[in-house]
């Protein structure tokens, strides 16, 4: 890889391209001369599957970055840590929490799974660092840490609780992405984005004081959204310089089917095997 360069390889979502595994999920390897960042796991053994049949090393991970604690981005912490033991974690204290989410009064687990919560307890304490602010991963990555919540349209996305009798809301306070300073303006990278984009994409823009974007990439779970959600989020992200969108994961494809007919950028929906570069 050129010394200059951002690297980014999709290796788990709902999409794939062919000899691909596609699944309920999330994964996302950064690399740059000076790090290899994987941000998220994905839901169960697509990350190796997808990392071996597209020539990815797993076992070069520096850092793994978790957006949240949810079942579908954590799946396989517990095999990528076995591959990449010295790699560096980071990711909020609510991470840990167990939650559920809540459909006709059925409660659906989807806290981290057991292996994935045996493997960060097991961690040597200097390589699990817990944001809970912005924190630079290096000299050209950051993480966000908690996203200020802003907007008034903008909410977790789903019917998510703290215990399974449905009591407690769970605000999902561990939300977090990343962004990448480059030569042509920012690329941001969200996970699940249950802060909101627009709450995490003003957040962003407001630490760095830069409002181009070449690249807004990842899950926005907006597959629940209403329509005046999505007319209101479309509205704000036409007011940043946005180069590119490229909607993953929970977005939905109705939303990403919004996306492509009203923002004023490209929008090329996401899939296992996508490669993406930028000049840093």
């Amino acid at each position: 890889m050129a010394g200059n360069t951002l690297s980014l390889t999709i290796l788990s979502d709902n999409n794939a391209a062919g000899g691909c595994r596609a699944e309920h999920g999330f994964s996302l390897l950064m690399e740059t001369a000076e790090s290899t960042i994987l941000f998220d796991t994905g839901k169960e053994n697509a990350l190796l599957m997808n990392a071996a049949e597209l020539g990815v090393d797993l076992s070069r991970t520096k850092q793994l970055v978790l957006s949240h604690g949810h079942y579908d981005h954590t799946g396989c912490i517990a095999e990528l840590l076995e591959l990449a033991p010295d790699a560096s974690v980071y990711l909020h204290p609510a991470a840990f929490q167990q939650r559920y989410s809540i459909r006709g009064g059925i409660p659906k687990p989807v806290h981290m799974p057991e292996p994935a919560l045996v493997a960060l307890n097991s961690l040597p304490a200097q390589q699990l660092n817990l944001v809970e602010q912005p924190s630079v991963l290096s000299y050209s990555a950051a993480v966000t840490g908690p996203v200020p919540r802003r907007t008034s349209y903008e909410n977790t996305g789903g019917p998510f609780y703290l215990d399974p009798e449905g009591t407690i809301p769970d605000p999902i306070d561990d939300d977090l992405s990343i962004w990448f300073e480059t030569r042509d303006g920012l690329v941001l990278v969200a996970g699940c984005c249950h802060s909101g984009i627009v709450n995490t994409l003003r957040y962003v823009t407001e630490l760095t004081g830069n409002r181009r974007i070449t690249a807004l990439i990842g899950g926005f779970h907006l597959s629940a959204a209403s329509p005046e959600r999505l007319r209101q989020t479309v509205d704000e992200l036409n007011t940043f310089d946005i180069g590119r969108v490229v909607p993953c994961h929970c977005t939905g494809e109705a939303a990403s089917t919004f996306f492509r007919r009203n923002l004023h950028c490209p929008v090329e929906p996401g899939y296992v095997g996508m490669r993406l570069e930028f000049p840093l």
